[in-house]
């Protein structure tokens, strides 16, 4: 079968909600170039995350496994040494895959110190940066992230006379008051006002740079590169032209209602109780925040078209597959939330946007997907793109190639699951719950989304009749037996194997699985040489009898006149 994709660009913004691409419906906040990449390949309207944050979110992405399964169920919680990703996945295949920005990784020092890793080795590294090769690792939050408190970012800020401790905040992150003084872009009430630090300077144009000189300089093998955009992530603060470009009167309605704080689930109410919740539920900050975050939307598909602009000179738009996504998505207030800490959908429904180079994707070119999709279906995507063969006893996620080619599998999945550990809350102290029940977890069939918390009612949200969320079913008897089926389609989720990433089915799923362990001297069950001689004539093709043992009770057996003697 031939494959005209020779290179991966995977694209990931940090909390960009897909209602903020006009491609997904926006009415104001224009961008054409994410526009023109949807019109070259898919739109996927029903893309889901598998965990509400930033770290555990990625980490499934990386892996193509579930939270519960990877194991890196916040952001402070390493993913543990031996995880493969998809460079780990690639790499085989000849595939270099390659860093440009942020993963929010925290490597899992402990592990490596175990196993005699020396973190600053070529293994070391990659273990530590999600298995790619860091062309440019930057989190952001500087020195805050703790990965890198200096990073090359703040050396080029410094080199084009931006000083200071940390340029990073003094002038990517801080705006000039009316006053004339310096103020922080941490602080909200500042997120309408420009970022001191130019926009060609500014992160997102620097993080697009860099991805164009690693394609510049990458030479003539595959790869895959991730560029990973550390905005619209807070703080929400953008320099100019892009700070002027929009006024509260441009952003989306909030979405919420007075039914959602009557008797709230205990734990929504818990969030809602956050310090960002009350802040965000102020009109104020809203109208304060929103020009900032639509600047910040804006400026990144301003860079997409520099990107493209190169990759098209380059002739690389031919032969490379882009996907275009983000980590989770950002309340911004509704809900009266603020950041992203439950199943709402303007947190866990992402944007996806597929280019596929590959001739037999003409069939969608242009088109949307009503597919439920899973951030886990990427790394298998990437494999199959690739030229690998299928690993589903490691990735839990399905290639998303055959939607591309208009294809849908009679077995594609009906419904999504998303999991979120938040012991690390407030709300987890205000409960009183211990750490290690702080969980929850969604699954939604494409209509009926049910949230189970352990030690809590769950929630149970109709969208079809309620697309907002602002009814919670969970506790209405009308309603006990949707919650019955959804519970049973969670625990059915749950009941499936997941760790058992070292052995294929393939392996396993086999007739000749005993004779294959007898090939070894493990003889069990057997009554005589006769016995093993009939096994060993019925499985010829795999038993193979190599091991001296077998070989000598089969070697008399072959020699004797009569076996029975």
């Amino acid at each position: 079968m031939s494959r005209r994709v020779r290179n991966i660009l995977f694209i990931m913004c940090d909390q960009l909600r897909r209602d903020h691409l006009s491609c997904y419906g926006h009415p104001t906040l224009h961008t054409p170039n994410l526009d023109g990449l949807a019109q070259r390949g898919v739109i996927f309207d029903r893309a889901f995350i598998n965990s509400p944050v930033c770290g555990p979110s990625r980490m499934s992405y990386y892996t193509g496994r579930y939270v519960h399964a990877h194991g890196a169920s916040w952001n402070f919680v390493p993913l543990k040494a031996g995880e493969m990703t998809i460079g780990d996945h690639l790499r085989p295949l000849g595939v270099r895959s390659v860093l440009v920005g942020k993963t929010h990784m925290r490597a899992d020092l402990s592990g490596m110190a175990r196993l005699g890793i020396d973190p600053q080795s070529p293994i070391g590294v990659r273990i530590s940066e999600c298995g790619f090769d860091p062309y440019e690792r930057d989190d952001g939050i500087h020195p805050y992230s703790g990965h890198d408190p200096d990073p090359r970012y703040n050396a080029y800020l410094r080199a084009h006379g931006f000083d200071g401790d940390n340029p990073w905040e003094r002038w990517a992150n801080s705006v000039t008051a009316e006053d004339g003084s310096i103020r922080s872009g941490w602080f909200l009430k500042y997120s309408n006002r420009p970022a001191r630090v130019p926009d060609e300077h500014s992160e997102t144009p620097y993080l697009t740079r860099r991805a164009i000189d690693f394609m510049r300089e990458a030479g003539n093998q595959p790869w895959c590169l991730h560029l990973s955009f550390i905005k619209p992530h807070w703080p929400y603060v953008v320099p100019a032209p892009y700070a002027g470009m929009y006024s509260a009167a441009d952003a989306l309605p909030v979405v919420r209602d007075e039914r959602e704080q009557d008797d709230a689930h205990p734990l929504f109410a818990a969030m809602m109780q956050h310090r960002v919740s009350r802040t965000f539920s102020r009109d104020e900050v809203r109208d304060a925040v929103m020009p900032g975050y639509m600047g910040l939307v804006k400026q990144i598909d301003d860079q997409m078209g520099v990107l493209f602009a190169y990759m098209t000179e380059q002739g690389l738009m031919d032969n490379t597959m882009i996907v275009f996504t983000s980590d989770h998505g950002d309340y911004l207030g509704d809900h009266w939330m603020g950041e992203k800490d439950l199943f709402h959908d303007p947190v866990v429904r992402v944007p996806l946007i597929i280019y596929d180079p590959d001739a037999r994707a003409d069939v969608t070119r242009g088109t949307r997907s009503d597919a439920l999709v899973e951030a886990i279906d990427i790394a298998p995507t990437f494999l199959e793109v690739c030229g690998g063969a299928p690993v589903p006893h490691v990735l839990d996620g399905r290639s998303v190639r055959p939607l591309l080619f208009g294809e849908t599998p009679a077995d594609w999945r009906d419904h999504v699951v998303c999991e979120y550990d938040f012991s690390f809350q407030d709300s987890r102290i205000a409960l009183g719950t211990p750490s290690r029940e702080a969980w929850m977890r969604m699954v939604f069939d494409g209509r009926w989304k049910y949230v189970l918390v352990e030690n809590y009612r769950p929630m149970l949200f109709d969208l079809k009749s309620d697309p907002n969320e602002f009814d919670d079913l969970g506790a209405d008897p009308a309603y006990e037996a949707e919650r019955a089926r959804l519970h049973e389609l969670l625990f059915r989720w749950a009941r499936k194997p997941r760790q058992r990433a070292t052995v294929a089915d393939a392996a396993i799923e086999s007739t000749e699985v005993q004779a294959r362990i007898a090939e070894g001297g493990i003889l069990i069950g057997y009554w005589d040489e006769e016995d093993l001689a009939r096994a060993r004539q019925q499985f010829k093709p795999r038993f193979a009898a190599t091991n001296p043992l077998v070989k000598v009770a089969l070697d008399r057996l072959t020699h004797m006149e009569d076996p029975a003697t």
